[in-house]
């Protein structure tokens, strides 16, 4: 049966000053049912983080027009375009006194796989139905405690160092990049980008739950009015993008 892809991106700036999370979906210029979506969280003062950020968002795009999906493998546009972005970013310290840092996540979606890449903790999900079947781990300081078994998940959500990274794009040393795909992609599967501005206020059982029982649109909504109802005025920039592989029914 056609699978076709129901996406939705959104953002909200929170309580902070300013916006400094970007979020794109590109569909690839000449088609073949190859589509990029990004997540970058941009830190560095004000204007740096936003500029980082937007600098991921301009570096993925530019690498996906390249792109060829019958001779690249999307592994290499997702390093390159990481790459890439961190060493822009890391040039734009000499030419503004800002100190400019970026999360990212992307997701290149084609026929039958995905791909995905990250840096920092902007995470993706992947959900079958209401479960969920897979996130990203976190480069963070709490996400090493939680694997080394010294606190609980739930611990870390509230840990006064849940905000230290262990890389970034734009910093003195060579970003870590984790990369991930799926092969086995059917109707029914959802992704879920985000920064950590909207999975802070949710566990997975519930963002899959959101997710499966509405379009991407209303579930992009209600995720985000979630966030901020339980962020009681403190809440921080949130950027999400969600992709749905819905099944088309064949004609009669």
């Amino acid at each position: 049966m056609p699978i076709r892809i129901d996406a939705c991106v959104a953002h909200n700036q929170g309580d902070r000053q300013e916006q400094q999370d970007r979020v794109a979906l590109f569909p690839h210029p000449r088609g073949g049912g190859v589509a990029l979506a990004v997540v970058a969280d941009g830190m560095g003062g004000h204007a740096g983080g936003a500029l980082a950020a937007q600098q991921v968002i301009y570096t993925a795009r530019n690498n996906l027009e390249q792109f060829s999906a019958r001779s690249e493998s999307p592994q290499s546009l997702l390093e390159a375009s990481l790459d890439e972005a961190h060493l822009l970013i890391k040039a734009s310290r000499f030419m503004n006194e800002k100190d400019p840092h970026s999360t990212a996540v992307m997701l290149v979606l084609q026929p039958g796989q995905a791909s995905w890449a990250h840096c920092g903790d902007s995470r993706l999900y992947r959900f079958r139905g209401g479960e969920p079947l897979f996130r990203t781990t976190d480069h963070s300081y709490v996400e090493q405690l939680v694997a080394k078994g010294k606190i609980t998940p739930e611990q870390a959500l509230v840990h006064p160092n849940r905000n230290i990274l262990m890389t970034s794009l734009g910093g003195n040393e060579a970003p870590r990049i984790d990369f991930g795909e799926a092969h086995d992609l059917q109707a029914g599967d959802s992704f879920l980008l985000c920064s950590d501005g909207l999975w802070t206020y949710f566990d997975d059982v519930e963002l899959a739950g959101v997710i499966a029982a509405t379009s991407a649109r209303q579930a992009s909504e209600q995720l985000i009015g979630r966030a901020r109802a339980r962020a009681v005025g403190d809440g921080d920039n949130i950027s999400l993008a969600i992709l749905k592989l819905v099944a088309v029914p064949h004609k009669p």
